[in-house]
Order: C-alpha cells, then structure tokens, then sequence
C-alpha cells in the first residue's frame, strides 16, 4: 500500500487519536490526585517524571564492573508526564527520553535527555500537552496531521551498524546520535513509506538482517520491513489484516515471522464516534489469541492458527524443527488486558489498580497439522531476553524480571511491578533467581556476551533498579550464570531516575 492510501485511511479515522479523556484546567484532578498518592506511596516516585534533560551525574559504584561491561548501557521510557501542571492519563503517553549510563575503569556516570520529536518540540512551546497521545485527550489539542505529529519515541532503542535509533509503537524510528544523545531526525526508509509505523521490537539475526512490523489500526494494515545488514532497506510489504490487534512485538524463525493477536482489537467506529486510541479498542475473547505465521519469503502467504483468548505484549525468542514446520516460542501471558486498560492508566493519577499476573508460556505450533498448544509457567514475570546471537535459533537460556514476594508478605503499601532477576532454562525449567526486596522496583535487564565466542548465556546481565527506601537508582550487574549470586556490581545514583521500558548495552 502506498503511502497516500494510508494518510486517506488516517483522514477517515485520524489514528483512532481523536481523543475524549477531557483533562481540567485549574487544578488538573489526575495531577493532585497523583501528587496526594505520591505522599502515601514513595515508590511512585519512579512515576513522578522530570521536566528537563538530566545533567551528567558521577555515581557510587560498588563491587567491580567486569570489563566486558565498558562501555554505555541505555534505558528509553516515559518521562515527561506532565506540562504545565496537566498530567498525563496513561504510562505510556509521556515523551520518551534516553538514559545513558557510562561505565569505565574511571567509574559509572548518568545523563538523560530527551527525545526531541516534532510533538515534544511543540508540547515545550505551548508549555501544555498541544498534541494527542495514546491515551489522554485535550480538548484544544490541535488535530492530528500525521502519526509522526504525535511520535513520542518512548519505548525501546535497537543499535543497527553505527545508527541508534528510538522506537515508538506508531509511527517512524526517530535517528538519535548514541554519544551525544542528539536527535537527528525521523527515519524515512523509502519515499512512499514515510510516516509508516515502525515499531518496538525489532529483530536483529546473526547475519545483520533486522527484521520488523508495523500496525497501521485505522486501515487494518501490518507493514513488514526487512533491513539489511548495511542500513538499507531490502524489501517492505504491507498486507491487510482482519480485526487487527495491538500488537507490540513479534517473533522470527529461520523461515517464518510469527505474531501473536490478541482478542483487543481496533474498532474504527469507536474512533469516528471520539474514543482514543486506546479506548478504540475493543476486548472480544470470542476472537481468542490468532495466530498470524509469514513466510520470510513471502510474506503475503498467511497461515493462521489457533490459542485461548490471553494478552500480550512480549515475546521471548522463537525456533523451528529443520523442517520448518514446527514452531517454538516464548511469550509472557495476561488472561485480559487489564493491565494496559486499567493498572497503567490509573497509576498515573496514583490510584493502585494490580492486574492479573502475567505469566511466561511456552507455545508449539505445527505448521503441517494446524495444531497450536501452549503451556503455562508458574514464573510472574515480564520483559524476556535472550542471548541475542540466538535470535530466530533454539535457545535455551532466557532471562527476565519476575514477582516473586511471598503473598504473606503483602504491605499497607503496594508496589506495583517485578523484585527478581531470573534465568530459566527452557528445556529442563531450572530456575536461577535473585529477589531484591518488596521494597526494590526491578527494570528489564539485558543479556551481554562475556565475548564473542562466549558459549549461550556465558556472559552478563545489566539492568537498573529502583530502591525506595534508599531513594536512588542502582545500576547492577550480574553473572548470567549465577544469578541467584547477586549483582556483582552496584552503581548508585543520588535520587531517582525515571522508570523506563528498554534498554541496550553498547560495548566500548
């Protein structure tokens, strides 16, 4: 499809971001609300976002980084959640900025900046949320001209050759400058793809070859990207999907690419009659969790299977038989999705909505059969990583952050989000695992090689956490191979840096 034909299919249903949620004026109720929560609850303070580009900051390390670990860890996130004394009505809808942790034989700094879309540009000089997001509605906001017009590149970040890029759900790869952390613009990978979704997760195989997708919901569209190893664009397809989904990531093989769709679909209806983009979606679980597996080869040929009806947002790895006609993959399962439609929304003005534990799943497909089966986990948890020189090739360590506090141990004051670092074997399901605390927010940590020709999982885990008690954000360091050993590593900061999403180490 060409670009003209998405921009018409905006014009009739402008991105499903003609927007309800009416923010007041004087007081904004969502940021007193938020502000009087803040007092009973300190770990909202992760929560509470900043306003400015954060200044390079020495920290306190403790223990001894290892030396494979020299070189930049960066987190994206949300963290402008509030202009002009209006807060934002949903996590995800803050400007994204970029948090650089340098790591050297002379110590650990911080520094966070920015993201400089064309929205957080704007929002700076109106000193009010003057654009649309996913899920706040402002009834002077000006009308949205573009997807690109309300790009917040706050999700993820993914290294290609020498060019980083910040990633956001609907709309272009925004260009940043990975040492002074600059924006350089959007990324246009062909003409008539201009605008064209790029989302969050794409997936990087030991050739080079970056693989991803993107959801265009008002014209029921799923544009897949294949980019090559050099930067440049290889091939683009964009197919058309019934009932499309919100769909935040995917899974490559040797030969196929898999998405799951969960049963919370777009409704272009409930966007014409004002709904938000969230809110323009609908939970049908008549639907159940499709399926979608395309041939690398060619991708318009479909082949559609069959799960309960769950909700996703993260997917671990995935493998196939030699054959190619036996598929395996990892997911992190909700039973509803309650946690993007309730839990993230109401954090935001400090009322604690916990939702359903999500679970890790393992899913066998059989292409020859149609049969599709998945097993459930005992482990809550979130965020799954793998030794990425294993994308779309068995594997059999993978990582991820995990609730693991004893129910007993409930407090008067909640903290909604994970305590552990764990690693679990996917063939025998031995469990590796270091709790820090119910007082200890846990963010994603990612996998870094020991060195190049380290075996699978031979290497480290880098990650930050937030400690409420102590007030600061710590960045800590792991053994991959002994995780229930502790961080061998510790960096201190002196107050609390935004809670982000994900992250990427750079080596030296």
């Amino acid at each position: 499809m060409q670009r003209r034909s998405f921009i018409a299919a905006l014009g009739a249903a402008p991105f499903g971001l003609t927007l309800t949620d009416v923010m007041a004026a004087t007081p904004d109720p969502w940021a007193a609300g938020f502000a009087a929560a803040r007092a009973q609850y300190p770990w909202l303070a992760g929560y509470q976002g900043v306003s400015a580009d954060m200044p390079t900051r020495a920290l306190k390390v403790e223990g001894r980084f290892p030396p494979a670990l020299r070189g930049a860890f960066y987190r994206n996130g949300p963290a402008r959640h509030e202009i002009g004394g209006v807060r934002y009505h949903h996590l995800f809808d803050g400007d994204g900025m970029i948090q650089r942790y340098d790591i050297s034989e002379q110590g650990v700094t911080h520094r966070g900046v920015f993201v400089r879309t064309d929205k957080f540009v704007a929002d700076t000089a109106a000193g009010r949320p003057l654009r649309a997001t996913f899920g706040t509605a402002n009834p002077d906001m000006e009308p949205v001209a573009s997807p690109d017009s309300i790009n917040v590149a706050n999700t993820s970040l993914v290294m290609h050759g020498d060019e980083m890029l910040a990633l956001w759900e609907g709309g272009s790869a925004t260009r940043v400058d990975p040492d002074s952390l600059r924006t350089l613009g959007v990324q246009t990978w062909r003409d008539d793809y201009k605008g064209m979704p790029f989302s969050a997760h794409p997936k990087v195989e030991a050739d080079g070859t970056l693989w991803n997708f993107g959801v265009s919901s008002a014209a029921s569209l799923l544009t897949v990207y294949c980019v090559g190893a050099d930067g440049a664009l290889k091939r683009v397809e964009t197919l058309k999907v019934p009932d499309v989904a919100m769909v935040h990531d995917f899974a490559v093989t040797q030969r196929h690419l898999v998405f799951l769709l969960p049963p919370f679909v777009y409704d272009v209806e409930r966007s014409r009659a004002g709904k938000s983009f969230l809110d323009s979606h609908v939970w049908r679980p008549e639907l159940g969790m499709r399926v979608l597996v395309l041939d690398k080869d060619d991708v318009t040929r479909m082949r559609w299977l069959q799960l309960p009806a769950g909700f996703v947002f993260h997917l671990g790895n995935a493998w196939s038989s030699p054959d190619g006609l036996e598929v395996h993959l990892d997911y992190i399962r909700s039973d509803d999705a309650s946690v993007v439609t309730t839990s993230l929304r109401e954090l935001m003005r400090g009322q604690i909505r916990p939702s359903p534990g999500a679970r890790l799943t393992q899913v066998q497909l059989n292409l020859r059969t149609g049969r599709a089966e998945q097993f459930s986990t005992e482990h809550v948890a979130e965020f799954p990583k793998i030794d990425t020189r294993r994308t779309a090739q068995r594997h059999h360590a993978l990582f991820m952050v995990a609730h693991t506090a004893p129910s007993s141990s409930s407090s008067s004051q909640p903290l909604n989000g994970f305590d552990t670092v764990m690693r679990v074997d996917t063939n025998s399901g031995q469990v590796q695992q270091y709790r820090f605390g119910h007082r200890t927010l846990v963010e994603e940590h990612v996998f870094v090689p020991a060195s190049a020709s380290a075996r699978e999982g031979e290497g480290w885990l880098i990650g930050t956490v937030f400690d409420v008690d102590a007030g600061c954000t710590r960045l800590t360091a792991f053994d991959a191979q002994s995780v229930s050993a502790g961080p061998v590593a510790m960096a201190s900061l002196n107050g609390v840096a935004p809670l982000g999403l994900h992250g990427l180490f750079r080596p030296a």
